[in-house]
């Protein structure tokens, strides 16, 4: 079986497990790793558990809650599915979330990072999508969903907030711009993005919500849900708007 050992004297095998560590040692090479390393060492990070989870707020100091490190996020779900004095502690210290969620219109996104750091997703969905009626106005939020031709003037300190929170607590695979990303992959042919998101097959579009996958085994990008039957118009609209493709450093 292959092994992979880090700078620290850290071992971890094919599988994801360690190999005598403290946790601690392991904790800080999961922050510095990048790509698969950083994947594999989640797998070890998860195995070890509530071994792990007192230190998890000390670990937290090393990562910038301005950012959408997905590490963090990935320690804050950890932390939050053990009930526990040390999540008590944290829940207190950070009543509105670890990561800050600005708001440039006074939008409560709390409710939103609460849900993904308890990987509610299918909630965190919903809670999206009303969000975005919210910044849009009253008619989105009588009429129940947005025109493409209002998303324009969507906040863009708030489309911020809301993707960088999805790709936080997703380990960098959901938000919008994943979902831009993956676009420019599929050279921008929409009918190639929907099967790659896992929103169509063999012709069909999922049925929402209980065809769809509220868990991290989701296909990259999977979420959040934008409703393509009234057509591509506001998801393209979403994917260019200025919040996001700022996100985007490669375009």
């Amino acid at each position: 079986m292959g092994r992979v050992v880090f700078s620290s004297g850290l071992t971890v095998n094919s599988g994801g497990c360690t190999e005598d560590v403290s946790p601690a040692p392991l904790l800080e090479e999961f922050r510095q790793a990048r790509g698969r390393q950083r994947q594999r060492l989640l797998n070890a990070v998860l195995d070890q558990g509530r071994q792990l989870v007192a230190l998890i707020p000390t670990a937290l100091q090393a990562y910038d809650p301005e950012g959408d490190d997905w590490a963090a996020g990935s320690l804050i779900q950890l932390l939050m599915a053990h009930a526990g004095p040390t999540q008590a502690e944290f829940l207190l210290r950070h009543p509105r979330g670890w990561f800050a969620a600005p708001s440039a219109m006074g939008q409560d996104h709390q409710p939103l990072q609460q849900a993904l750091a308890t990987e509610a997703f299918e909630e965190a969905d919903r809670i999206t999508m009303a969000s975005l009626r919210r910044m849009a106005g009253p008619a989105a939020v009588d009429r129940g969903y947005v025109f493409f031709s209002e998303v324009a003037a969507l906040a863009t300190t708030d489309l911020d907030t809301i993707d960088r929170l999805w790709v936080a607590y997703s380990r960098g695979r959901y938000g919008f711009s994943v979902q831009r990303r993956l676009l420019k992959a599929c050279g921008g042919r929409w009918q190639q993005l929907w099967p790659r998101l896992g929103w169509k097959q063999d012709g069909v579009w999922t049925r929402y919500p209980n065809q769809f996958t509220w868990r991290h085994a989701a296909p990259e990008g999977h979420m959040p849900l934008v409703n393509q039957l009234r057509g591509v118009r506001l998801m393209d609209a979403l994917l260019n708007h200025p919040a996001i493709t700022a996100r985007c450093p490669d375009g």
